[in-house]
């Protein structure tokens, strides 16, 4: 049993002074006087925060950092992006995607990231044949989260088509199996070795009887359940042609939005789509690094959560990892929007508040999202946080009072000097991970 004893300590929502943090087995016993027994750690310029999650990631993705930031044809967007991750795609190895995973859980967890949801779909081999155990490339990647110390829940994709309509892509032969029924025995195997959620790409990739199937036994099993929903207008208008609505209400009439549900992206949703969201009391994960980078589109987070809807953040392709930096996002796309601030701050919650409830959705909301609860240091939940020196200069000078207006808006990663994951501080060995790294990249790029 530990107590460590920081200049601050945001806990349950609060920010609190010379407070101690006690913990034990993985967990946080308690908050506030060290008890009796307990091993006394000062903290002295430090504050503890809860660790940030990515809810959304394709590590992988990693691998085509800087390779994309050129336009390759007039119009350059999503769809002509995903021409240099196919060529990532087609070519990696089992041995490339856990290197270049690794690498990249290792920078997350720099970053401050104790929790990752790994969005993968990867599953079959260059020429599109499963290999003997068709979990191998999702075991590398987290075995890779793992490595690196984070908790990954492994959010195993099911990709049945190109889209409605559309001719079989084969640049997509690494992704698609033959039926729910497969992809679901591939992911009842795969529980038994890592925790799982269950991800139907989009109402784009899969048909409806394959949502409606998969959705059903994510909720008999438990598992969270994570779409891609609404990213590109393209996205929305085939989903009306299929299906005479929209992505989010088809997901609504097959029964497939639940509170265990998350909706990643949400860029282009009606007011309908909003309202179904929040009736279900569903999350939407917006990824605004890549929603920016890609030029998707700005996630109305103000209507969601006025709606019901509840947030988290992902990193999704790996262009940035900073989850502070997407959760400042959320409200500063707002702000450019509607040419006014804080317009996320409805409850008007004083100098710290919007603050708050911004690393709230990047830490609290992720857990949530991916089922693995916690994500506010509350007695009883996981003790996964991270390390903040309070004279690093990015936030030199704060109090108790603007302590999280800081760390959300101002923060640089230099601050964050450890990151804690099941009670213990994490070893960042980015030298012992650097010659695979590289290994892989000269493999792809030269």
């Amino acid at each position: 049993m530990r107590a460590l004893l920081p200049d601050f300590l945001f806990s349950g929502g609060h920010v609190q002074a010379a407070t101690a943090l006690v913990v034990r087995d993985g967990e946080v016993l308690g908050v506030g006087k060290p008890p009796e027994g307990a091993e006394v750690i000062p903290m002295r310029g430090r504050a503890l925060l809860p660790g940030l999650v990515a809810a959304h990631s394709h590590a992988f993705q990693r691998a085509i950092r800087g390779r994309t930031e050129h336009r390759s044809h007039a119009r350059d967007d999503f769809w002509s992006w995903r021409e240099a991750m196919y060529a990532a795609a087609e070519r990696l190895t089992p041995d490339d995607l856990h290197a270049i995973s690794k690498f990249c859980f290792l920078e997350m967890a720099r970053a401050g990231i104790t929790a990752v949801g790994e969005f993968h779909y990867l599953h079959r081999d260059a020429s599109g044949k499963p290999y003997a155990n068709p979990n191998e490339l999702d075991l590398a990647v987290a075995r890779a989260a793992q490595d690196a110390g984070l908790r990954v829940v492994l959010l195993r994709v099911a990709y049945a088509r190109s889209g409605f309509r559309l001719p079989q892509n084969p640049r997509q032969k690494r992704f698609i199996e033959g039926s729910a029924d497969e992809y679901l025995q591939n992911l009842d195997a795969l529980s038994r070795q890592v925790p799982v959620g269950a991800a139907p790409h989009s109402v784009r990739a899969c048909p409806a009887e394959w949502i409606r199937d998969i959705a059903a036994e994510a909720f008999r099993r438990g598992w969270p359940l994570h779409l891609h929903v609404s990213e590109q207008r393209a996205e929305v208008e085939q989903s009306q042609a299929e299906h005479g609505a929209t992505p989010a209400l088809v997901l609504e009439r097959l029964g497939a939005l639940r509170e265990s549900t998350t909706a990643v992206h949400g860029v282009h949703l009606t007011a309908q789509d909003i309202a179904a969201l929040g009736r279900a009391r569903a999350t939407v994960c917006a990824c605004p690094t890549t929603e920016r980078n890609l030029g998707d589109g700005v996630v109305r987070a103000d209507l969601l959560l006025a709606a019901g809807a509840r947030l988290c953040v992902g990193s999704d392709s790996e262009a940035q990892l900073s989850p502070l930096e997407d959760a400042r996002q959320l409200e500063y796309h707002l702000r450019l929007l509607q040419e006014q601030r804080a317009v996320l701050d409805a409850e008007q919650g004083g100098v710290g508040g919007l603050g708050a409830k911004l690393y709230a959705i990047a830490s609290e909301g992720g857990m949530r999202s991916l089922g693995l609860g916690g994500g506010a240091l509350r007695p009883g939940e996981p003790a996964d946080f991270i390390v903040v020196d309070l004279d690093d200069p990015s936030i030199a000078g704060c109090n108790g009072d603007d302590l999280m207006a800081n760390a959300v808006f101002s923060m640089e990663r230099t601050a964050i000097r450890e990151t804690w994951v099941n009670g213990e501080p994490l070893r960042l060995d980015f030298e012992g991970a650097l010659p695979g790294f590289r290994a892989a990249m000269r493999r792809l790029w030269g």
